[in-house]
């Protein structure tokens, strides 16, 4: 069980450096991107992935990006 629990952090923290790889190709910073603790510290099948808070001037950049790619 202890491998599996490695893999899934492995995973998630793998997937949180390709989130934040293409949040900042297009100009979008979320400085407090992380594994949420409590999860992965937890018996949940996966660690949850914490966006964690941002500023006015990062929600208005990540709303224009979703917006451009919803169009």
């Amino acid at each position: 069980m202890v491998v599996r629990d490695a893999e899934r952090l492995r995973a998630v923290e793998e997937v949180i450096a390709q989130l934040r790889a293409e949040l900042l190709a297009l100009g979008v910073l979320l400085p407090s991107l992380r594994v949420d603790p409590v999860s992965a510290a937890g018996e949940s099948p996966y660690p949850l992935v914490d966006l964690g808070c941002v500023n006015l001037d990062t929600a208005m950049r990540l709303t224009a990006v979703l917006h451009g790619v919803s169009r």
